[in-house]
């Protein structure tokens, strides 16, 4: 007897259950434009090649240099905290293998992506910039003056607090999702937020384990 896939019918991709699907749900992971998203992005393809066989576990995987590819329930989370939409400007820190930047293109968003280890910006801008994202060394933490105000702001690794240049570079209305706690530890996903009139509130979720983040000076 096979079970039934969790969502509405109409979700379902071509395979019959959309790629880690059951993984998503029972995270919370619910938007539909999410899920397509997350169904339309070939994991594999952000893998090394050594490594293939695992594309399909919902667990991060090393890529070199120190750095992972998260796990996909927590990208799928991350994409859904921020609550943009086609056609919103995101920054994505942390550009690892590129899974996180082609999930949020998938989703119709204009994507600028900063890497601070060049081996791994070069390799990922290959695979992300015919998907219409924009890439750049440098030190994430920073964010990307000259691009911003960003609609959204996610990072792929862990910071003892937030940087506040991303914090200055959000739109009003916009969310900044990010590992925060001491590097090898436990850290939590902090969800910040910018109100209308400018005002930042924050509030801290899932618990996670993120590699730290990489900074060009302390």
């Amino acid at each position: 007897m096979t079970r039934d896939c969790p969502g509405p019918r109409a979700e379902r991709g071509a395979r019959g259950c959309p790629r880690f699907s059951r993984e998503l749900d029972a995270i919370g992971v619910d938007d539909p434009a999410v899920l397509r998203a997350m169904d339309s992005v070939d994991r594999s393809l952000f893998v090394p090649g050594e490594r293939l066989d695992e594309a399909s576990v919902n667990a991060p995987i090393p890529i070199g240099h120190g750095q992972t590819i998260s796990a996909p329930d927590v990208v799928g989370w991350m994409t859904q905290a921020l609550r943009v939409k086609a056609g919103a400007k995101v920054l994505d820190v942390g550009t690892g293998s590129g899974y996180q930047a082609a999930v949020l293109a998938a989703l119709g968003c204009r994507v600028f992506s900063v890497e601070i280890v060049e081996a791994l910006a070069l390799e990922a801008a290959g695979r992300v910039e015919p998907l219409g994202v924009k890439t750049r060394i440098g030190d994430g933490s920073l964010g990307w003056p000259e691009e911003a105000p960003f609609d959204g702001i996610v990072v792929a690794a862990a910071a003892p607090r937030v940087p506040q240049p991303l914090v200055e570079q959000l739109a009003p209305g916009a969310r900044l999702v990010i590992p925060v706690g001491p590097p090898g530890g436990l850290q939590v996903l902090r969800v910040v937020e910018k109100d209308a009139p400018g005002r930042v509130s924050w509030r801290d979720t899932l618990s996670v384990r993120f590699v730290p983040l990489r900074l060009t000076s302390p």
